[in-house]
């Protein structure tokens, strides 16, 4: 089984319109509810990918009772813990450029919180648990650290989606993969990195330092993947980029979706890339139709 960890949802409330006007009224000509969250992205494309997963978190109010519905028509399995705050509605506008406004999200008590950890009392060998996005500063900031310890002892394996120094801290626990974008793997090390030469020198160092796989996305770039013994690149397949929210998310989901089905590494980036770009091209999160076309595009280098 698959686990993925939201633990702070949301609805994404959708808007676009030509042009924002600050201090105007704004028509819009268009506006969606979907249900938001990183981990809830991970679910959604392992669904399309038909990959057998579950996703925990938070839910409360009547925002979290749309987000659970949502998630009910999409098929998507979820346990998450009932609180009695509101889930969050972030507004994300599409006009002249693309405006992101986010909530911070309900507090969380002691008591939600015990019944979260419960959860992770049924994970063990075999499984995988996906962790995506910060933690909220309303949580205990070693919530994942403690995730990691009491799943690792079960013999379960993880993948985490998060930067800076709270990416570093899981590298001693062997993460199955770690994703970062080419920039924060430089900000990660203090340099600027301007050429596939030296983030394949970066991607090695996070592999030394404990990671299994490195998986950097690039942009328009493309992406590599760096393994414990191989190096793998593509260039970015043609397509017109309408929505970059949950692209990364796609990304990672096809990359572990993919290796928990064929532990083929090469296969698995390939799934990643085209998982990612696919939602990239989409207005929502990419169908499985999409993600085969976008695929049949897309070449993988041995480096």
């Amino acid at each position: 089984m698959i686990y993925t960890v939201t633990l702070n949802p949301s609805i994404d409330y959708v808007i676009s319109l030509d042009e924002m006007q600050v201090g105007l009224v704004n028509r819009l000509k268009s506006a969606s509810k979907f249900p938001g969250g990183k981990g809830i992205n991970v679910s959604r494309i392992l669904n399309e990918l038909d990959v057998e997963n579950t996703a925990l978190g938070f839910l409360g109010g009547f925002t979290g009772q749309f987000v659970a519905t949502a998630l009910t028509e999409l098929r998507v399995h979820s346990d998450f813990v009932g609180i009695k705050e509101d889930t969050r509605i972030n507004v994300k506008i599409h006009a002249q450029q693309e405006t992101e406004l986010n909530a911070l999200g309900p507090n969380i008590d002691d008591e939600e919180l015990s019944q979260f950890m419960a959860k992770f009392d049924q994970v063990g060998a075999g499984d995988v648990v996906i962790f995506s996005g910060s933690v909220p500063a309303n949580l205990p900031q070693t919530l994942y650290d403690d995730i990691i310890k009491k799943i690792g002892q079960n013999g379960a394996s993880f993948a985490v989606d998060t930067t800076g120094q709270g990416l570093l801290d899981t590298l001693d626990s062997r993460p199955l993969v770690v994703k970062p974008n080419n920039h924060e793997l430089g900000d990660l090390f203090g340099v600027k990195l301007t050429s596939d030469d030296q983030i394949e020198e970066y991607g090695k160092k996070l592999i030394e330092m404990g990671a299994q796989n490195v998986m950097i996305s690039m942009a328009g770039e493309g992406g590599m993947l760096v393994t414990e013994d191989q190096v793998f690149r593509s260039f970015a397949p043609k397509g017109t980029v309408v929505n970059s929210v949950g692209a990364g998310d796609s990304m990672l989901a096809g990359f572990v979706g993919e290796l928990v089905k064929s532990h083929d590494k090469q296969r698995a980036f390939k799934q990643g890339l085209a998982c990612g770009s696919a939602t990239a091209f989409s207005l929502d999160i990419a169908t499985k139709a999409k993600i085969d076309e976008v695929a049949n595009a897309i070449e993988i280098f041995e480096k």
